[in-house]
């Protein structure tokens, strides 16, 4: 079995380039077998500007982790930070803004709203943060150029072959400019030359911009251009 993940020891320094922190994460679940325990006790640091890619087998609890990492589900024991700040401190409203402030979410399927062109699916987390319809427009046709897309602006998904809407699921969490995006088997859906094409473009905003990126994934390729591998195990994560 491979060695249990240690954190980095703390310093400063260390600390300024962490953005996202999980320390004592626990969760558990009621089954007809009994208490199932998903993660037990799990530490994490995610560093400013890189990949980090989970890994596991089907069911050892990558979603759950992800879902608590993104605070769309709170852990049963544990904290967690985004720069600094304790997020398992605040109310469901504060952490619904913070959502769409500070933290992008890309999932398997694109999830995109079929009757919306691709700059008014982009715009979408803006104009719901209140951002001005001419603001929002131009800051989302800048998320898409990032992506490449900025010339299919206008189209409709249905007009998108499924790398090209993915690639806009990526523009629309890149947006709002979140500290941390959270990818859930994000090429899981994609033929391997699009997948590889997202995985690209994934590594080249972290070169450009600075990135952040925390991606569950069976995508041996995608790991591969990760800075950093886990494996999510007896629910805790250990060095792949």
């Amino acid at each position: 079995m491979s060695e249990a993940f240690e954190p980095a020891v703390n310093s400063e320094a260390a600390d300024s380039d962490i953005v996202l922190r999980a320390r004592g994460v626990s969760m558990s679940y009621e089954t007809p077998g009994g208490t199932l325990d998903v993660l037990r006790d799990l530490d994490l640091d995610v560093t400013r500007g890189t990949i980090l890619a989970i890994v596991g087998a089907s069911g050892s609890g990558k979603s759950t982790l992800l879902n608590i990492l993104g605070t769309l589900d709170r852990p049963q024991a544990g904290t967690l930070e985004l720069a600094g700040a304790r997020l398992d401190l605040l109310g469901e409203r504060a952490l619904a803004g913070l959502r769409a402030r500070r933290l992008g979410f890309v999932f398997q399927f694109h999830h995109l709203l079929p009757e919306f062109d691709a700059c008014e699916n982009v715009m979408m987390p803006l104009r719901i943060a209140g951002v001005d319809p001419a603001r929002a427009r131009e800051r989302a046709k800048s998320a898409l150029e990032s992506v490449g897309l900025r010339e299919r602006w206008d189209h409709l998904p249905a007009q998108l072959s499924g790398g090209e809407a993915q690639r806009v699921a990526v523009a629309r969490a890149l947006v709002s400019g979140p500290e941390v995006v959270l990818a859930d088997e994000p090429s899981g859906n994609l033929d391997p030359a699009a997948a590889a094409t997202l995985h690209e473009l994934m590594a080249s905003l972290v070169k450009a911009e600075h990135r952040t990126f925390v991606v569950v994934t069976h995508n041996d390729r995608l790991a591969a251009q990760a800075h950093r591998v886990l494996r999510l195990e007896g629910g805790r994560l250990h060095a792949a």
